[in-house]
């Protein structure tokens, strides 16, 4: 799999939520992620929201999009207490 960001969001979102996109990429490499499509974000392209745990053991929400053959990571963040109990619940 192939992942590709914007560098300066990337810096942005590390800033902002204390998230690299490196360590978010690691959240496809979970086996229990939940992922769906994102249609209040999707007006110029389809989005999607996967949650799962990081590579550092952190439960996150990742915004990406497809293109091509890559994910193009958007945005990541650690879920909120709301998303982890909707998350574990199943």
């Amino acid at each position: 799999m192939q992942f590709e960001w914007n560098e300066s969001k990337a810096a942005r979102n590390l800033l902002k939520h204390g998230v690299s996109f490196e360590e978010a990429k690691t959240v496809f490499d979970d086996p229990l992620y939940v992922d769906f499509y994102d249609p209040d974000h999707s007006e110029d392209e389809e989005r999607y929201l996967i949650v799962g745990q990081s590579s550092r053991g952190r439960l996150l929400i990742v915004s990406y999009t497809e293109r091509g053959d890559s994910i193009r990571l958007i945005s990541a963040r650690e879920v909120t207490r709301t998303e982890r109990e909707a998350y574990e619940e199943g």
